[in-house]
């Protein structure tokens, strides 16, 4: 453990390395108002910090730099507070009091609030579909050619999808395969199914196949969308690194899986060599879990370097996901 002093000086190392991205003197960290010693007493303990392996000075006559053991001390060390700059959370707010539509639209559109917000990489993974099952089905005609299926899931998620129909089916043949659907898909996973019994009415299995059909592209394993990947370019020197991180953020695989680690470890976050993922080993993850109605039913996080401002980042992801579980909670009540 290190001493009050070791750990102000680390605090203000940091602190200023993640603003400027430029290494660190103890001239500087000296005449900062919050550390109240002589720039010879900050040196040696700098010097100390480095050979516990807190810092280290990337040349030798340039100042120092954190380490991930420093980053992680620091982490561990600061306390989220779960509340934003008041820009940061008028943002946050007008986003989700204007958010209606699709659940895979809300998730999509959730991970360019977060980029923009924190200017990382923003995650956001959604309920497997394994898990989710068809709460009712409701289909309305549009236009003489077109009606529109909506599926409501029990993770508060909303399907809707557009089928083409014939003109002289009517809406007695609409209630018929919505009573004939609902009996064969509610409390059922939409992965359940490829097709379903005749209803030895044309027109009715004519809707009910095309529903189907329609429905059929939601089948996948848990959703993942990524925003913000830019900005992983300006935040590397090396293109090597912004290659591998890149390549490895579209693994959907491992990210779901990464999260999902950290979560089941009780972390939310976790610094370069932490997450066991070389290509990554340049970044950091700050993760949360979407909570509605008291069941996980996803995760929102954030990937950038581990040179970040972790408590607007912790406090960020802390903030999005609350109001993320809490709107799709609303949205199916």
């Amino acid at each position: 453990m290190l001493d009050d002093r070791k750990t102000a000086i680390l605090r203000a190392v940091v602190q200023e390395y993640v603003a400027t991205g430029q290494p660190v003197g103890s001239t500087h960290i000296a005449n900062l108002p919050a550390v109240k010693v002589s720039s010879a007493t900050i040196r040696n303990e700098m010097a100390a910090l480095e050979q516990e392996g807190y810092l280290a000075q990337p040349h030798t006559s340039a100042g120092r730099i954190p380490t991930d053991k420093g980053y992680r001390h620091f982490v561990d060390s600061i306390t989220p507070e779960g509340v934003l700059a008041k820009e940061e959370a008028t943002q946050v707010g007008d986003f989700f009091q204007g958010a209606h539509g699709r659940l895979e639209d809300l998730l999509r559109h959730t991970t360019t609030l977060l980029a923009n917000i924190t200017h990382h990489t923003a995650v956001v993974v959604g309920p497997e579909v394994e898990t989710t099952t068809v709460r009712a089905v409701h289909i309305s005609r549009v236009t003489p050619r077109t009606a529109t299926v909506v599926v409501v899931m029990s993770n508060h998620g909303v399907e809707n999808e557009t089928i083409q129909v014939s003109e002289d089916i009517t809406d007695e043949h609409f209630h018929a395969a919505v009573s004939h659907l609902s009996r064969i898909l509610v409390d059922r996973s939409l992965s359940d199914f490829d097709t379903i019994p005749s209803t030895n009415d044309a027109h009715v299995d004519a809707v009910c196949f095309a529903t189907v059909n329609a429905l059929s592209r939601h089948r996948k394993d848990k959703p993942v969308f990524v925003g913000g990947a830019s900005s992983l370019a300006s935040a590397f020197d090396a293109v090597d690194i912004v290659r591998d991180v890149l390549t490895t953020i579209e693994q959907q695989f491992v990210v779901v899986s990464l999260l999902q680690d950290l979560l089941d470890r009780g972390l939310s976050v976790s610094i370069g060599a932490e997450h066991g993922i070389e290509q990554l080993s340049a970044c950091s993850v700050i993760v949360a879990p979407v909570i509605a109605d008291g069941e996980a039913i996803g995760s929102v996080g954030v990937l950038g370097p581990t040179r970040m401002n972790y408590p607007q980042a912790l406090n960020t992801v802390e903030v999005v996901s609350e109001q993320l579980g809490r709107h799709i909670a609303e949205g199916a009540s």
